[in-house]
């Protein structure tokens, strides 16, 4: 009985952290005063030569997907990079993100680049789990792909508790 008890307890503990280590989000004022809330980004793609980690924005009004790919462009070059990016999700079908902003953060050692998802689209984005993307990097190569293989459903958990967040 005492065992069961345990095993119970143990289990309650473990899931209940899970759900809330889900929706930790983090907020920060921008240099303009505004504040913005995000989620620590999740390794999406990861080599000895690359990777990219992904997570989600919001300003309360709108929501954009952040990418943190590295390597990255020097700062010079990583301003240029003004196109827009292509995901495809797990219900097949590709979406594209309007580009918003190249930020460099932390001394200039993390470069994130966000991108606009279409309020017409946060409903697929909430609901599949990102596959894969192309992006194009100017100043390295010409466009990188990535097929996710890790945390594909981060997007999808850290929209939801946005979501669940705005309806309270």
């Amino acid at each position: 009985m005492k065992k069961m008890k345990f095993l119970v307890l143990f289990l309650y503990f473990v899931f209940n952290a899970k759900g809330i280590a889900q929706c930790d989000i983090k907020n920060r004022v921008q240099a303009d005063g505004s504040m913005i809330y995000y989620f620590e980004p999740a390794v999406f793609y990861t080599t000895k030569s690359k990777s990219l980690k992904i997570n989600i924005v919001t300003d309360k009004e709108n929501y954009y997907v952040a990418l943190q790919p590295t390597p990255f462009p020097e700062k010079k070059v990583g301003k240029k990079i003004k196109d827009d990016l292509i995901i495809h999700l797990a219900d097949n079908k590709t979406y594209k993100l309007v580009h918003y902003d190249t930020q460099y953060r932390r001394n200039d050692s993390i470069m994130q680049v966000l991108y606009l998802i279409d309020n017409k689209d946060i409903e697929a984005f909430s609901a599949y789990e990102a596959v894969s993307a192309e992006i194009n990097m100017k100043g390295t190569e010409f466009v990188r792909s990535y097929n996710f293989k890790l945390h594909k459903s981060a997007i999808v958990d850290q929209l939801k508790c946005f979501l669940k967040k705005d309806e309270n």
